[in-house]
């Protein structure tokens, strides 16, 4: 009975140390493309954009091109009529009031005393900017309406300082044509880059790169240690293969080896004690997230209904759940099932141009 106790002495710290689980955030990046949240015609491929400015403006807006920086991903711009066009329609720059600031400065000798101070006077102009696009198709139909810039948004000048108060009270109205149009065309770059933006998220497909996380384990006595840390390198050198422009037609079949891996630690840890699953836990995150990246939302959903069943941080779960469904949702309505495949937009026709092609 002596020896058996001190056996038991000894056995305990290991199997506390097999015990423990430790885990860590491993991050990693994956280039996607980005699906419309808004549903078009499947043939809609080309834009083109019409400015419209106010009498006053015209001056201002002869020395631009803002229907050149408008640029929606994954689309061809057109100079003449698209399958949509946005109608851009710009309103004048107004001052809404001019007044002068001052700023203090105190004046310090070379122990850093104060000894004075000096006054500053600049002019501060508020002002205000409005823009709308308007989107229709080919055909007339509406699509939708952007809002650009609104009066309800005030803008502030600032004019250079000067220490004589009358210099800057009267340096608005000097230079108020330059700087008015220096504003205004500042007003109309914002405008068109939210424009860009917008019109990108609702109808383009850009590309873009992620940054996210799995759960490996941090424990170095634990079995699964090495594997754990192994699985999660053959998940980053795969993923960092393939991007937005390359389909991931095979790429499944490569990590079937690590996904297998993972469902065998769920079937080999068991127990409810909290180690357990705590690394149960670490298998379902990492293959929820891993079939994110795959574009396989149901399976994921299966992941995240796993996660919370297995009731270690079930919030996870429901978010993951969440993002499933918004992936799915996603796929049904733009008819794309994927967010790997190729644009080029160089090979885009017209809507006018496709129909004379389709009489030749």
């Amino acid at each position: 009975m002596k020896y058996l106790y001190l056996a038991l002495l000894f056995l305990l710290p290991i199997l506390s140390i097999g015990q423990k689980v430790d885990l860590d955030r491993y991050n990693f990046t994956v280039q996607v493309r980005t699906l419309p949240l808004m549903r078009l015609d499947s043939s809609y491929h080309t834009y083109n954009v019409v400015v419209e400015g106010t009498k006053l403006m015209q001056t201002y807006l002869q020395d631009m091109d803002p229907e050149k920086s408008v640029i929606v991903d994954g689309w061809k711009s057109l100079s003449t009529t698209g399958h949509i066009t946005f109608r851009i329609k710009l309103e004048d720059l107004l001052p809404e009031s001019v007044s002068v600031k001052e700023r203090v400065e105190n004046i310090k000798d070379k122990t850093g005393k104060i000894t004075g101070t000096r006054i500053f006077y600049y002019q501060e102009v508020v002002y205000t900017f409005a823009a709308l696009a308007q989107i229709n198709d080919y055909k007339g139909e509406h699509i939708m309406d952007i809002v650009l810039a609104d009066r309800g948004h005030k803008q502030t000048y600032k004019s250079p300082e000067f220490p004589i108060r009358q210099v800057a009270e009267g340096y608005f109205m000097i230079n108020a044509l330059s700087v008015t149009g220096n504003l205004y065309k500042s007003c109309v770059t914002r405008a068109m880059h939210t424009l860009s933006n917008q019109a990108s998220n609702n109808f383009g497909y850009s590309e873009a790169t992620i940054s996210d996380f799995m759960w490996i384990l941090d424990s170095r006595k634990h079995p699964e240690y090495t594997a754990h840390r192994e699985a999660f390198q053959q998940i980053t050198e795969v993923l960092f293969t393939f991007n937005a422009s390359q389909s991931i037609d095979g790429v499944r079949e490569k990590l079937q080896p690590v996904i297998n891996y993972f469902e065998k630690i769920k079937k080999t840890y068991t127990s409810t004690k909290k180690y357990d699953r705590k690394l149960r836990y670490a298998s379902y995150f990492n293959l929820a997230v891993l079939y994110y990246y795959l574009d396989d939302p149901q399976s994921m959903l299966k992941e995240a209904k796993g996660l919370v069943m297995n009731d270690y941080d079930a919030n996870d779960g429901r978010v993951f759940e969440n993002s499933a469904l918004r992936l799915k949702n996603l796929f049904q309505s733009a008819k794309i099932y994927t967010r790997h495949f190729p644009i080029d937009p160089t090979t885009f026709k017209g809507p006018y141009e496709t129909e004379v092609t389709k009489n030749k």
